[in-house]
């Protein structure tokens, strides 16, 4: 009933982990040669009517995070890894009209669910190891 000025922040720890042998294999050696991350995300800023539980999207945030990671595993540690384009990452955008909430992500986050592993070898078809959970 009377305006309110909130600061708001977000942080996203990105944090992920890779294997450097082959996930399909017995073998311990690592064979990791690169790495190619696409992910895109979308976040939502929501106001929510305590008395009628009512949701107001006030702001639909998007952005994109690309990596690509060129790997040595024949090199000493700290020397294994080179980042290769981009090296830097776009901007989050703030959309000019907000996009609708879809229902699953009104339930607790979990973006692991969706990730899926794939080994992708020089030769062969690529295997799915982990594939998403639905």
């Amino acid at each position: 009933m009377k305006d309110t000025e909130f600061n708001v922040t977000m942080d996203d720890n990105f944090n992920p982990s890779v294997s450097w042998g082959v996930p399909v294999s017995n073998s311990n050696q690592s064979q990791l040669t690169n790495i190619c991350r696409d992910q895109s995300f979308i976040t939502w800023l929501v106001a929510i009517n305590q008395a009628s539980r009512e949701h107001f999207i006030l702001k639909t945030i998007k952005w994109r995070m690309q990596l690509q990671i060129e790997i040595d595993p024949g090199k000493p540690l700290g020397q294994r890894a080179k980042l290769l384009e981009p090296t830097a990452q776009e901007q989050p955008q703030i959309l000019a009209r907000n996009e609708p909430i879809p229902p699953n992500a009104m339930v607790k986050p979990n973006a692991n669910d969706a990730q899926v592993l794939m080994w992708r070898p020089e030769t062969g078809k690529p295997v799915v190891v982990i594939p998403p959970k639905l």
